[in-house]
């Protein structure tokens, strides 16, 4: 039998705060930890503005400790409209640190912040 090894795991989310699958931020986190031998070190949210997050955070539900990291789009473009784009440009950057902010505080152990910048 091998060591455990801490991991990451990372879950992209589309506008409507969900999975590319339409699973929810919560059932992709149970699953996870209903079938693994061993649970990650903590989960992250990537490639999701912070606007995509808001249904999800307002809950305040205790699964959403396990959410340790954020690596935020700059826009709140979809991934259809990033896609689709000429020219891609970030959001207001001060809003975005605001909303950051705002997700640090609905998101306590939230301590892994990194941002994808659209330009």
């Amino acid at each position: 039998m091998y060591p455990y090894m801490p991991a990451v795991i990372s879950f992209t989310l589309e506008i409507d705060g969900k999975l590319p699958s339409g699973q929810t931020s919560q059932d992709a986190i149970e699953q996870v930890e209903d079938e693994a031998n061993h649970a990650p070190a903590y989960y992250m949210i990537n490639c999701a503005h912070p606007t995509h997050l808001e249904n999800t955070v307002s809950t305040r539900e205790p699964w959403l400790q396990k959410i340790r990291g954020l690596r935020a789009n700059s826009s709140s473009c979809s991934h259809a409209e990033l896609d689709e784009a000429e020219e891609l440009a970030a959001d207001n950057p001060e809003e975005l640190g605001n909303q950051y902010r705002e997700l640090r505080r609905k998101l306590p152990n939230l301590n892994v912040l990194g941002w994808l910048l659209w330009y």
